[in-house]
């Protein structure tokens, strides 16, 4: 049986290819880097807007270190599973179900957090920038955006033959395809389970470190800084993410 899911706004997607996209290596990986990462350490009790928060990969160990932590996503499915994942972790966390563009909560965070390469998925490049200025809008004057995702020029390094991971008996094949010289990249998907076969595509614009500071300027803030990794390594041949920290001044 063959069927096709709809992309990030689709609510199958993630429910067919969650256990890819979020095994429990990344719950570890998120645990590790909140206890060793510089420029994840937050003041005791920082309000933290985990913005696209998927299944609360950082947002429930950010509430359990005694942040107060909000997770914003757009995906029912997702927020289902952060929830679970709270009440199992005895996590105090508020969720809610808003399209990153629209959500509002003027000045209400310490910190907004974007985390994963959850970023540059809309269509429509004014509406990746509308996000930029939700983040900065939600912040109070002097609070700190920390946005992550992988950089441009660690893409076009990346970019190989597909990919092939396998959990179990199910096997996802992964196909990466360079749009419009460099402004996009399409991930075609193909999981096989059994006799079943899903199949699903994201298309997102992709950043190099010029671009994403020039943006996070132009939606007003300040102090912008761009990292190679959580340890706060120089973004440059040795990058292992593109992690941008920036500051709302006013």
């Amino acid at each position: 049986m063959m069927t096709r899911t709809g992309g990030f706004q689709d609510d199958d997607f993630w429910t067919e290819f969650h256990d890819f996209l979020f095994s429990e290596q990344r719950y570890e990986q998120a645990e590790e880097l909140l206890d060793t990462s510089p420029l994840l350490a937050f003041p005791q009790r920082s309000r933290v807007l985990d913005l696209c928060c998927g299944p609360g990969v950082f947002t429930v160990p950010l509430a359990r270190r005694g942040h107060r932590v909000t997770g914003v996503d757009l995906s029912p499915a997702m927020l289902d599973r952060a929830r679970k994942r709270s009440a199992e972790a005895g996590a105090e966390v508020t969720y809610v179900r808003a399209d990153a563009r629209e959500y509002e909560a003027p000045g209400g965070f310490d910190v907004v957090l974007n985390m994963f390469t959850s970023f540059g998925y809309f269509e429509d490049p004014a509406d990746n920038a509308r996000v930029l200025g939700t983040m900065r809008t939600c912040l109070v004057p002097g609070g700190t955006l920390v946005l992550d995702l992988a950089g441009k020029e660690l893409l076009a390094r990346r970019v190989t033959p597909p990919k092939v991971v396998r959990r179990g008996d199910d096997v996802m094949v992964q196909t990466d395809t360079v749009l419009d010289e460099w402004a996009r990249l399409r991930s075609d998907w193909v999981l096989v389970r059994g006799e079943r076969v899903t199949r699903a595509t994201l298309t997102w614009f992709v950043y190099s470190a010029v671009e994403l500071r020039r943006m996070a300027e132009e939606a007003g803030f300040g102090r912008v800084q761009v990292f190679g990794g959580f340890d706060g390594r120089p973004y440059d041949e040795n990058a292992e993410r593109l992690v941008l920290r920036a500051v709302r001044e006013a």
